[in-house]
């Protein structure tokens, strides 16, 4: 039996717990690592209770070995919830949904359980079923948070960061318990390049217990890009504090001990820094007519850095796309001291070489495919956004040199950057 800040929740009583309860028991497994190894074994020592024991192995985060027994246990709509969280994270999202219905059926809340509909036809990339979930419950605008938390994940999808941010915020005015919503209010105004904000948010994340791994971990991640080292070590500190065997937070403990020694033009990289996260902005950002927003979006041109790469008689030479929305663009650009074909120019018009070894066999879909996919942490994405990555493409043409040549890129992103291309068949370009 785990204590609970006074409160005794017993996953394998004769009755259920209630879903507030087995709430908190997550928190308090997943607080520390000797009480999840406390609950492995209290939930190895129960596994002919195939229902209690299936939803142990959820809070645990084993929904491979979770789905058996659940499906085994007797119906209910503790069943069918955990059974649907477990089919999500695998990705069999039609199970998912199809055990949804059958938890609704069951008692559970037709509301919560359109909105967890929404969360998985998004995770699906089903954007269009996301869609019509969140129509059907317009009603609670305003209302529910988990509403317009699902709202802004589905806004993140479309790549509406605006609207995924509004939604966030929403989610957390309504409910300030609401940690994923500001968790991913955080988050994407890291990616954004909104620090300021991110560190707020991150902050207001690990204040709450248990204290939020991810976000400390992305707030060190800040810290340390800013020389705040101290700070950077604090965070992942406390990580290890309750997860002493964490394995990316201790990789990160060792990059953060190896930056304090490095020497860089902070200046340099400052400026460097802020000209990408410019060239980061979405065209959407800005007011355009809709002849010229239409163009650009069927043109793939989708931020302020696409702009550089095309030229004025690319653009004219664009059916519908005229003067008019010629002189709107480059309105934008001059704003920012920018210009249209900057990037060909600061190339000497040339491309970089391919390494026909490396891409051979490769299909061009996958090296179109933009980085993002890739699903990389924070600290690597921004060390490829410096880098002017934006496609597979892109950073297979680059050397492990130049990558970790790049201001705190240190081994621990190298390497989770090499297992991703690897899934693919791919590698880094290697210097002869």
């Amino acid at each position: 039996m785990a204590t609970i800040t006074g409160t005794d929740v017993d996953l394998f009583a004769a009755k259920l717990p209630d879903a507030d309860a087995i709430r908190r028991l997550t928190a308090w497994v997943n607080g520390a690592e000797a009480n999840r190894v406390a609950f492995e074994q209290k939930v190895q020592d129960n596994t002919s209770n195939t229902l209690a024991a299936g939803i142990g192995l959820c809070l645990l985060g084993e929904h491979r070995q979770a789905i058996p027994l659940l499906e085994k246990g007797r119906d209910c709509r503790e069943k069918f919830i955990y059974l649907a969280e477990a089919y999500r994270h695998m990705k069999r999202y039609d199970d998912a949904i199809a055990s949804l219905d059958a938890a609704a059926k069951h008692g559970a809340d037709p509301r919560k359980v359109t909105l967890e509909k929404a969360g998985v036809f998004v995770q699906a990339g089903r954007l269009e079923d996301a869609g019509k979930q969140l129509k059907s419950c317009a009603n609670f605008e305003k209302v529910s948070a988990e509403y317009h938390y699902q709202l802004g994940r589905l806004a993140d999808a479309q790549g509406d960061y605006a609207g995924a941010v509004k939604n966030y915020r929403t989610a957390v005015e309504l409910d300030s318990q609401h940690n994923h919503a500001l968790f991913q209010l955080a988050y994407a105004c890291d990616l954004r390049g909104d620090e300021e904000a991110a560190v707020e948010y991150y902050k207001q994340v690990v204040r709450r217990v248990p204290a939020h791994v991810a976000a400390l971990l992305n707030l060190a991640v800040i810290y340390e890009d800013n020389g705040q080292y101290d700070k950077a070590s604090q965070c992942v500190n406390s990580v290890l504090k309750v997860h002493p065997n964490h394995a990316k937070a201790l990789l990160f403990r060792k990059d953060i001990e190896s930056s304090k020694v490095m020497i860089y033009d902070e200046e340099k990289e400052r400026r460097k820094d802020k000209r990408a996260k410019i060239l980061e902005i979405p065209i959407t950002d800005f007011e355009l007519s809709v002849r010229s927003r239409n163009c650009l979006k069927k043109m793939n041109l989708l931020t302020l850095g696409d702009l550089l790469k095309v030229t004025e008689a690319e653009l004219l030479s664009y059916k519908n796309f005229g003067e008019t929305s010629l002189v709107e663009i480059k309105k934008i650009l001059e704003s920012k001291g920018l210009s249209l074909g900057m990037a060909l120019e600061d190339a000497g018009g040339a491309g970089a070489p391919e390494d026909n070894s490396t891409v051979q066999g490769a299909s061009e879909d996958v090296l179109r495919k933009s980085v993002d996919e890739l699903e990389l942490s924070v600290r690597a994405r921004r060390a490829l956004s410096r880098l002017g990555v934006k496609t597979i493409l892109d950073l297979i043409q680059k050397t492990e040199a130049e990558l970790l040549g790049c201001k705190n890129f240190g081994v621990t992103s190298l390497n989770e950057i090499k297992d991703r291309l690897t899934s693919f068949g791919l590698s880094l370009r290697k210097l002869e």
